[in-house]
């Protein structure tokens, strides 16, 4: 059914299940796997203006924490799982199309495996939500995993 599924990956714990679920349905369906890793390259204004090694560091630290993020995904595909391939993009808004679901649409995938930190009330109007602006974007079906 699935030829092609995009995992949105932080590393977090709840995109540690989504993978699991992305790894299970890629290997069921044979279908490949793509994990996707998204850095917001302007967390905070100032942050170079304050330290001119500010943006350097914040980057370094953000392509570590990619790497692990990539190497959980692609060791819970190790033993007989899919093929996976590992993409890293710069996006001010993760979900938009130059995030997630414009990967989703420029790899053509044909579905999208995000987790979601299952926040509800104030924190989730604080931080807001990437699964929540990936449903309502994408174009193509999306799994969110809690």
């Amino acid at each position: 059914m699935f030829k092609h599924i995009l995992l949105a990956t932080d590393g977090s714990e709840a995109s540690v299940h989504a993978a699991q679920l992305a790894v299970g349905l890629a290997r069921t369906h044979g279908a490949r796997l793509t994990a996707l890793y998204v850095v917001d390259p302007y967390p905070y204004l100032g942050l170079g203006e304050a330290n001119p090694m500010g943006i350097q560091a914040y980057m370094g630290a953000a392509l570590e924490h990619a790497a692990a993020a990539h190497a959980k995904v692609l060791g819970l595909a190790e033993s007989g799982g899919p093929r996976v391939d590992v993409q890293l993009r710069r996006a001010e808004d993760v979900a938009t199309a130059t995030g997630i679901t414009g990967t989703a649409r420029a790899e053509g995938c044909d579905l999208i495996v995000v987790g979601s930190h299952g926040r509800t009330g104030l924190p989730r109007m604080l931080l807001g939500s990437v699964a929540a602006k990936v449903v309502a974007q994408a174009e193509i079906p999306v799994l969110v995993a809690r």
